[in-house]
């Protein structure tokens, strides 16, 4: 246990050293104190007013932008200490391999989740100093959502460094692999499934596989009970699983997909440099 803590406060003081951790708090920061300027507390739609408002957009914009920041940030923990020499110089020392990539992939999560997390817990303290109103079972469950996101796109960076044998090649792959989530798999795929008069009920469940997609949809629910603007794939989510069901589908389904990717990373990782 002492190695593993003494592995996560090593990448997270790097992490903080680090510009990109500066910039990515800014990113998330900015856009809280973005939408108070723009008056969204003010604004009201669909009943939602206050902060449930600002975290319905923050939430949208997270999906936009979280998984991509996680992804390039976090494939070059493992490759970039291989590509920067450091890496067996690391592993010499008296820590196991378990407490060093797994104390590795704590670490990462606690500085990419953080800088998240607390832009929405200071707009939700701001609201209450301002006494707009904060819905805290939603904000929990944005946090949830959030945290599950993290952990789902932190496995697939931790993957992806171990089996790139350069950063360069580490971004390149963090990057295709966002472009099918988020483009092949989400349009292209099912499009042609639709074309093809593939049952709605594997379209939907092909949908929902894709941790981005589960996540968008679990926010489109907390905004829009109904879930109107999916169509008729809200029937086959909510006569399947229910509002409450989907929501547990959703927080569980992507942090199941992070810990075996991260698995398999660390599988992989023990394998190729033990003899």
């Amino acid at each position: 246990m002492s190695a593993f803590l003494r592995a996560a406060r090593l990448d997270i003081s790097e992490s903080l050293r680090a510009r990109w951790f500066l910039f990515y708090s800014l990113v998330f920061g900015g856009i809280v104190v973005l939408l108070f300027v723009f008056g969204l507390t003010e604004s009201r739609i669909l009943g939602f007013t206050g902060l449930s408002r600002l975290l319905v957009t923050y939430i949208q914009l997270c999906v936009a932008i979280l998984p991509i920041f996680i992804l390039i940030t976090t494939v070059r923990s493992v490759a970039g200490d291989r590509d920067a020499g450091i890496f067996e110089y690391m592993l010499s020392l008296p820590v196991s391999l378990a407490a060093w990539y797994w104390g590795k992939m704590i670490g990462r999560f606690t500085v990419v989740f953080l800088p998240v997390f607390l832009a929405m817990a200071g707009a939700a303290a701001w609201s209450e100093l301002r006494e707009i109103g904060v819905a805290w079972d939603l904000f929990a469950v944005y946090t949830g959502l959030l945290v599950s996101l993290s952990w789902s796109f932190l496995g697939f960076g931790m993957l992806i460094s171990t089996l790139a044998r350069s950063p360069d090649v580490a971004q390149t792959g963090a990057f295709l692999l966002w472009l099918v989530l988020l483009l092949f798999l989400d349009l292209i795929l099912l499009g042609v499934m639709v074309r093809e008069h593939v049952p709605l009920e594997v379209v939907v469940s092909l949908a929902v596989a894709n941790p981005l997609q589960s996540f968008r949809t679990a926010a489109i629910l907390l905004f829009d009970p109904q879930m109107v603007v999916l169509g008729p794939a809200a029937y086959v989510i909510l006569d399947s699983l229910g509002t409450k069901g989907y929501l547990a589908f959703a927080l569980a389904w992507p942090v199941a997909l992070g810990t075996v990717a991260a698995w398999v990373g660390y599988r992989l990782f023990r394998r190729g440099d033990l003899p």
